[in-house]
């Protein structure tokens, strides 16, 4: 370890440096913002505080998925605990994306700070990814289906659920490996280094990831995973309450139809949610921020609501379920941050 290496201030380091992030995305993101207020301000308030409820018992239960997975694995904490540990994740996730290694992160330095293992953490965070993806197929398909009875179902979405179907699939094929051999999973991910390393090598000019490293992490994570086959039924209750999750945002876009009286049906509501949440996932941007605002007022518009309204209702949605929890994860990240000192 270098001369005076002090872990506190590299702690505070990357605490101010994960906050400017977030200020600096507000800021470039200043103009949304205020078109998102102004748009809420001419909603129905009381569908607009009902939306805003909403949102609130959907960090409630993210934080109980995480709970009820770590149960499985052995680890208990307060639904407080996880409803914090879960909204600072998502924040860390929006304002330094790496495919979710950011949010995994907050689990992993938790698990070492209570003494627990940080294998079961990243198991416990590739579970609810997996399980999340899971529920989202499950609605994505009731979306797909809806615009291919109104005929407005193109190769763009079918694409973009193809990628989404891969990457379940691959996702779960990885956490099964694990469940049956730590070689098999670790061979995996010496391959998916292997390719991830020959691809940017012309860049940096060196290896970016170990393959010994590896193979080292399948051995954790394979013994953290030999305890799930023995008990598959436990996995039932957090896949419901990924499906509660889902309910709860088709339940913000619907109350945001009610704030502005917009006329709605099921299958307008189910449509123009997967198809929205379906671009989050696979844009390129944090959160699919400026991606995600272009597609769900074509979306909507598609499914018969005027194209004005299709917007006003993108905006108020938006600011509910993207800028809502990431002001309320930063302020779990800090709570978080002084919990730790």
């Amino acid at each position: 370890m270098p001369t005076g290496y002090n872990p506190l201030s590299m702690r505070k380091f990357l605490f101010i440096l994960v906050l400017f992030l977030g200020a600096a995305f507000v800021y470039l993101s200043l103009g949304e913002l205020e078109s998102i207020v102004e748009t809420l301000r001419q909603g129905h308030l009381g569908f607009v505080l009902l939306a805003l409820l909403i949102q609130g018992a959907w960090f409630i239960v993210s934080g109980r998925t995480y709970q009820s997975l770590y149960h499985i694995l052995g680890m208990n904490a307060s639904v407080k605990r996880f409803t914090l540990l879960s909204a600072a994740a998502n924040f860390v996730n929006t304002v330094a994306p790496s495919a979710g290694m950011s949010g995994m992160a907050v689990f992993i330095s938790n698990a070492n700070r209570n003494g627990q293992s940080p294998g079961k953490a990243t198991v416990v965070s590739m579970l609810y990814l997996l399980l999340d993806y899971i529920a989202f197929l499950c609605v994505l398909a009731l979306g797909l289906l809806v615009l291919f009875r109104r005929n407005d179902l193109h190769t763009t979405e079918i694409i973009a659920s193809l990628v989404i179907f891969i990457i379940a699939t691959a996702l779960g094929f990885l956490l099964y490996l694990g469940s049956r051999s730590a070689e098999l999973l670790g061979n995996a991910l010496a391959w998916m280094a292997q390719l991830v390393n020959r691809t940017v090598r012309p860049f940096i000019q060196r290896e970016y990831l170990s393959e010994t490293r590896a193979h080292e992490f399948a051995r954790e994570m394979a013994a953290d995973l030999k305890s799930l086959p023995e008990r598959p039924r436990s996995l039932l209750q957090p896949l419901l309450f990924a499906f509660v999750n889902k309910a709860l945002m088709i339940g913000v876009l619907a109350a945001s139809f009610l704030s502005f009286e917009v006329p709605f049906t099921a299958g307008t509501v189910i449509g123009g949610f997967a198809i929205s949440y379906l671009f989050l996932i696979v844009s390129p941007t944090p959160s699919g921020i400026g991606i995600v605002e272009g597609i769900m007022p074509l979306a909507l518009s598609s499914l018969r609501v005027e194209w004005s309204q299709a917007v006003i209702i993108t905006l108020a949605y938006r600011g509910i379920t993207f800028w809502v929890p990431l002001g309320v994860g930063a302020v779990a990240f800090r709570i978080l941050d002084r919990d730790r000192k």
